[in-house]
C-alpha cells in the first residue's frame, strides 16, 4: 500500500514554527489540531493561522485532546483518523456526546476512506483528504464553522409553532447561502430537530445542494474543472453570473418543519442531469475526490434522499 502523501505547505520556507503546542488562546476563538504525526499538525496549523486567522492548540492523541477541549474549548475540531490510545472515531463519538456544539473535519489518508465513512456516521461535519489540505481545509472549515455559527446564538430559544412552511427564490449569489443557513438553523432549533451536531449536518448537505443548484445547475459549470485547477472552475462561474441565461436563472429553496421532520426542496432552473448516474453504490473513495464527496455528504447526513426526473430538484428530508 503506498504511503499517504501530503499536499500541505514547505515547511522549509518556514524558519520558525508559525504556531506554539499549548498554547494559551481565548476559549472558542481557536481550532484544535489532532494527529500523531507533528509535521502533519503543524502543516494543518499553518493553513488554518494563514486562511483563517485564527490560534491554533495541538493534540497527538484522541484522549489528549478531550482533556485539552475540557480546559479550553475550541471552536472547532480537525483530527486524523488513525492514532494511537483513542482513534479519530472514537474521539468523533466521544465530541458528539459531550460536546455537540463542536464541529469535528476529519483528515483522511489513502487507504482510510471506510473508517472515515464510519466517522461521518457517528457525528463527523465533513472531511478532507491529506493529499488536499493546503486546497480544501481552509475552505472546508469556513463551510461547517458558517453552518454551525446559526444555531450558536439561539440555542436557549425554545419554539412553540407546530408547523412552519418557508419560501426562498435568490439569485446566483454563494453570498447568500449562509445567511439563509443560520434561518434555517432557527427553525431546527425551534422545532428541537436533532442535537446540535445534527444541525450542523443538515446545514452541510443543505449547503452542498445549494452550491450544486448555483454552480452546477444555474451556471452549467462541470465539476471536472476543479480536479485540475479550482480558479478555473470559480473564474467560469464568476463570469457566468453576468451573462445570459445563466444570470437570469433562479434558486428556489422550500423548507417544511414539523417537530417530527424538516423536509427541503432545493430547485434550479438549469437543464438538470441524467439522475440514473446516482443510481451506482458509493464507492468509498469519493470520499477523496473532489467530484464525489458532496452527494456523499449529503446521502449520509439526511434520512432521504431524492431528485425529480429531470434533475433539477432534490429533496432533503430529516427525521426528528
Amino acid at each position: 500500500m503506498p504511503a499517504a502523501t501530503y499536499d500541505l505547505v514547505d515547511m522549509s520556507a518556514v524558519s520558525t514554527p508559525v504556531v506554539t503546542e499549548r498554547s494559551n488562546t481565548p476559549v472558542g476563538q481557536h481550532i484544535l489540531v489532532v494527529d500523531d504525526t507533528d509535521f502533519a499538525r503543524r502543516s494543518a496549523g499553518i493553513l488554518i493561522e494563514r486562511g483563517l486567522k485564527r490560534p491554533v492548540r495541538f493534540a497527538d492523541n484522541g484522549r489528549s485532546a478531550l482533556e485539552d477541549i475540557t480546559l479550553c474549548p475550541p471552536c472547532a475540531v480537525v483530527t486524523d483518523l488513525q492514532m494511537p490510545d483513542m482513534d479519530g472515531i472514537e474521539l468523533v463519538e466521544a465530541i458528539r456526546k459531550s460536546y455537540p456544539h463542536i464541529p469535528v473535519v476529519l483528515m483522511t489518508a489513502y487507504g482510510s476512506a471506510e473508517v472515515a465513512m464510519q466517522a461521518l456516521r457517528v457525528g463527523a461535519a465533513s472531511y478532507v483528504g491529506k493529499g488536499d489540505l493546503a486546497r480544501m481545509l481552509v475552505d472546508t472549515l469556513t463551510q461547517v464553522m458558517g453552518a454551525n455559527a446559526g444555531h450558536q446564538k439561539r440555542r436557549k430559544i425554545v419554539g412553540c409553532q407546530t408547523s412552519k412552511r418557508t419560501e426562498f427564490t435568490f439569485d446566483n449569489d454563494p453570498e447568500l447561502i449562509n445567511p439563509l443557513l443560520g434561518m434555517v438553523q432557527e427553525d431546527l432549533i425551534d422545532f428541537k430537530i436533532g442535537d446540535e451536531t445534527t444541525r450542523t449536518r443538515i446545514s452541510v448537505a443543505i449547503q452542498e445542494s445549494l452550491a450544486n443548484a448555483l454552480y452546477h445547475g444555474n451556471l452549467e459549470c462541470s465539476s471536472d474543472l476543479r480536479q485540475e485547477d479550482e480558479r478555473v472552475f470559480y473564474r467560469l462561474a464568476s463570469e457566468r453570473r453576468r451573462q445570459a441565461p445563466y444570470r437570469y436563472r433562479k434558486i428556489h429553496l422550500h423548507t417544511s418543519m414539523t417537530p417530527h421532520q424538516a423536509r427541503f426542496v432545493i430547485t434550479d432552473e438549469g437543464p438538470g442531469f441524467d439522475v440514473s448516474s446516482l443510481d451506482k453504490p458509493f464507492d468509498p473513495e469519493d470520499l477523496l475526490r473532489i467530484g464525489g464527496r458532496g452527494m456523499l455528504l449529503i446521502r449520509t447526513f439526511m434520512d432521504e434522499v431524492s431528485h425529480n426526473a429531470t434533475g433539477n430538484q432534490i429533496t432533503l428530508v430529516k427525521n426528528a
